[in-house]
């Protein structure tokens, strides 16, 4: 079996996923649309969202690197439903960031 060799530079998305049961997931990948894909049909998605049965994307951040993609990933799951709801909404992330800051 040929060992894959993970990119560390590249493009690397950050996004929240609206559930069908109106939750959100966040996660992060290097191919928007595939992981999308997989959450959606249960093949290789979360196993939050399988039980969840997908969703549609509702944000997105693209990054060049995998570590502050990797990072800001992180960040974002310890945001509260509203903080996530505003950036949703369109609000900027530093705005929203530096509101869960205080």
């Amino acid at each position: 079996m040929k060992k894959r060799r993970f990119k560390k530079r590249g493009k690397f998305f950050v996004y929240i996923l609206l559930c069908a049961d109106g939750t959100y997931y966040t996660g992060y990948t290097n191919s928007l649309e595939r992981r999308i894909s997989q959450h959606n049909t249960g093949k290789g998605g979360a196993k939050y969202t399988k039980w969840k049965k997908g969703g549609v994307l509702a944000w997105s951040k693209e990054y060049c690197y995998f570590k502050p993609a990797f990072l800001m990933e992180k960040r974002i799951k310890t945001l509260t439903r509203k903080q996530k709801e505003s950036l949703v909404k369109g609000m900027r992330l530093n705005d929203v960031l530096k509101k869960a800051d205080k």
